[in-house]
């Protein structure tokens, strides 16, 4: 397959049509997968936001201090505001915060941006990245495309690109039953594809001030494999999940 970046994008603002400036600049062909930056999809949906826009409450504030206390430098109550209005659960509190979104995607902060917002504090996610998805595929007349963003991951240092939406394909396909070289059958193997597909495109979209937010796959198959649009963990089945709940940080 072949990824590229579309390119010549204009910077992108609240109510600007990301899939019209994405026609002008490139022909899509029917089987691409358009992946689209998080940041300009929340961008153009007038996703930023002021600190001022959340006043802290006292859980906020207590937070704040933990933070300030244990890392030395000052954490400001406004923006753990921010993140616990953005969340649905606080999994930890210390020494960072990780919290489940409202759509469901699990990451440090709520995944709120503090970089590449000139007239703004924060970026906030997209509230609804699937339907967001939904509508980039209706204005691109694209069979497939993937909201995306980075986050990093358990056990492995730095960010990798993840998809947090998308549209007009499964999210992984089923690889159990089918046969390994040695005719073995597969019992547990379920490639989540948007993630690789999200993956691959931030190699190519690159991050901070060169970054180019909208790839284009090209001649990707999905194959005839079963496919599910089971993307984030059921709760009873995230057993990682569960121990944070009992876990306290003591460091």
């Amino acid at each position: 397959m072949e990824l590229f970046a579309v390119p010549d994008l204009p910077e992108i603002t609240a109510g600007d049509d990301i899939a019209a400036l994405v026609r002008d600049r490139v022909d899509l062909q029917s089987d691409d997968v358009v992946c689209v930056a998080s940041t300009i999809v929340s961008k153009a949906e007038g996703r930023t936001a002021s600190l001022s826009a959340f006043p802290p409450g006292p859980r906020a504030r207590e937070i704040a201090a933990t933070l300030s206390s244990r890392h030395g430098e000052e954490t400001d109550p406004r923006f753990i505001q921010a993140v616990l209005e953005e969340s649905v659960e606080l999994l930890m509190e210390d020494p960072f915060l990780l919290t489940e979104t409202r759509f469901g995607h699990v990451g440090v902060n709520a995944g709120i941006d503090r970089s590449n917002v000139a007239d703004s504090d924060l970026l906030l996610l997209p509230k609804r990245p699937t339907e967001s998805a939904e509508r980039l595929r209706a204005g691109l007349a694209a069979d497939r495309v993937i909201i995306t963003d980075t986050c990093g991951r358990p056990f492995r240092h730095g960010q990798r690109g993840v998809a947090i939406g998308w549209a007009g394909m499964n999210a992984s396909r089923d690889w159990r039953g089918e046969r390994d070289r040695d005719g073995r059958e597969l019992g547990v193997t379920v490639q989540n594809v948007i993630d690789e597909l999200a993956a691959a495109a931030n190699l190519v979209a690159g991050e901070g001030a060169g970054g180019t937010p909208v790839v284009v796959v090209r001649d990707f198959e999905f194959g005839n494999l079963d496919g599910s649009n089971e993307h984030f963990r059921e709760i009873e089945g995230d057993y990682v999940r569960q121990a944070l709940r009992e876990w306290t940080y003591d460091g």
